[in-house]
C-alpha cells in the first residue's frame, strides 16, 4: 500500500479509537478524516461501540457517515458533542490552526468549538512554526460582497484570490451558498487577533483561523515503507 495512505489510516484509526460508545461525535472534512469515519462505522458495526450518533461537517462528512452506517443528529437535536474529529491545513506549535481547504471551515468551526474534544489528525507536512507559513487563509464571503471584502483584505497586507473550481467554470460555492477567498499574509504573528478582525469586516461570514480550539493533535509520519502517529 501506499505509505502515505497508509500513514492517513493509521491516524485515522487512532482518532476513531478515542471514540467512546454514546458519544455525540463531530465528523470532519478531508481524506484522513474520511479514515476515521471509515473505522467508526466499522466499530459500530463489530459492536465495539453502540449508541453513537454523528454530526457531520459538510456533505463530504454526511455522506460517509451515511455509507459507514453512522447515525446522524443534528445540533438542533442535541445539547452537546463529547468529541470531534477533523483535520486542518496548518498547525503551529501552539495548536492554532488554518483549516478551509476543503471550504467547509464555518460550519467545521462550530461544530468543532462545541466539542468537550477536539481531536485534530494531520501528518506532519501540515506542521509549521508560524501561521501562514504555507496554505492561504481562507474566508467565506457572502457573493455580493466579494469587491469589498477583498479591498478590506488587502488593506490589512493580504493577497486574496477567489476560489475557483477544478473541473468547473466559476468560484467555487460553499454549503451555506456563499464564496471563499485565499488569503496569502506573509507571516500570521497574532491569529487572535487577526481572527477576530477578519470576522468583523461586513460580508464575511467565517474564516479560516481555529485559536485555542485543538485539543489533541495526532500526527502521522511515513518512515520508510511504514507509518507511525504520535501525539503533538
Amino acid at each position: 500500500m501506499d505509505p502515505v495512505k497508509l500513514m492517513k489510516q493509521e491516524v485515522g484509526q487512532a482518532a476513531a479509537a478515542k471514540v467512546t460508545s454514546g458519544s455525540i461525535v463531530g465528523l470532519g472534512t478531508g481524506s484522513t478524516t474520511a479514515f476515521a469515519i471509515q473505522f467508526i462505522g466499522e466499530r459500530l458495526a463489530s459492536g465495539q461501540l453502540t449508541d453513537i450518533k454523528g454530526i457531520p461537517t459538510s456533505f463530504q462528512a454526511s455522506v460517509l457517515a451515511k455509507q459507514h452506517g453512522i447515525p446522524l443528529t443534528t445540533l438542533d437535536e442535541v445539547d452537546r458533542i463529547d468529541i470531534a474529529i477533523d483535520g486542518a491545513d496548518e498547525v503551529d506549535p501552539q495548536h492554532n490552526l488554518i483549516k478551509g481547504g476543503g471550504a467547509a471551515h464555518t460550519r467545521e468551526k462550530v461544530v468543532d468549538s462545541l466539542a468537550d474534544q477536539f481531536i485534530v489528525v494531520v501528518d506532519n507536512s501540515k506542521l509549521v512554526d508560524v501561521l501562514g507559513s504555507t496554505f492561504p487563509l481562507p474566508v467565506e464571503v457572502l457573493p455580493m460582497a466579494v469587491a469589498p471584502v477583498t479591498r478590506a483584505l488587502q488593506a490589512l497586507g493580504g493577497q486574496p484570490e477567489l476560489r475557483l473550481g477544478v473541473r468547473k467554470d466559476g468560484p467555487v460555492i460553499t454549503d451555506q451558498g456563499n464564496m471563499i477567498l485565499d488569503v496569502k499574509f506573509n507571516a500570521i504573528s497574532d491569529p487572535a487577533a487577526l481572527e477576530k478582525t477578519l470576522n468583523n469586516i461586513p460580508g464575511v461570514l467565517e474564516n479560516g483561523l481555529f485559536v485555542g480550539v485543538a485539543d489533541v493533535v495526532l500526527v502521522g509520519e511515513v518512515q520508510g515503507d511504514s507509518a507511525t502517529v504520535r501525539t503533538l
